[in-house]
């Protein structure tokens, strides 16, 4: 069983930072691109941001560009989101995936980490 797991969320003022994590399982996903996904109560899950393998391709929804940042540090099999300016608008359960392509993370997913930006 492919297990992500996301680590970092918790509640926040509306202005505030947080980072989130995931971390994958080491060697197996090296290659494979990952994305963020969230899901807030009542919505469908959207896509927030994603990176390919090598980590030289970022890309983000309209709605977090300028605030939210992908990163990977392939030495610690992490790949990170760094949540700058959060409103309430935010809050949702965060999700990472993986694919083998951009164009096909999905295949695997991790079980999530809470957000929540109190206004």
């Amino acid at each position: 069983q492919v297990m992500l797991a996301e680590s970092g969320g918790g509640l926040v003022q509306a202005g505030e930072s947080l980072r989130l994590s995931c971390v994958y399982p080491e060697h197996s996903f090296e290659s494979y691109a990952v994305g963020w996904f969230r899901q807030a109560p009542g919505n469908e899950r959207e896509f927030v941001a994603a990176i390919d393998w090598s980590g030289g391709s970022t890309y983000y929804a309209d709605s977090v560009k300028g605030r939210f940042t992908i990163s990977r540090e392939s030495a610690k099999n992490t790949v990170f989101l760094q949540m700058n300016s959060l409103n309430a608008e935010d809050t949702a359960v965060y999700y990472c995936a993986a694919g083998h392509a951009v164009a096909t993370i999905g295949s695997y997913w991790g079980q999530g980490t809470q957000v929540t930006v109190s206004s």
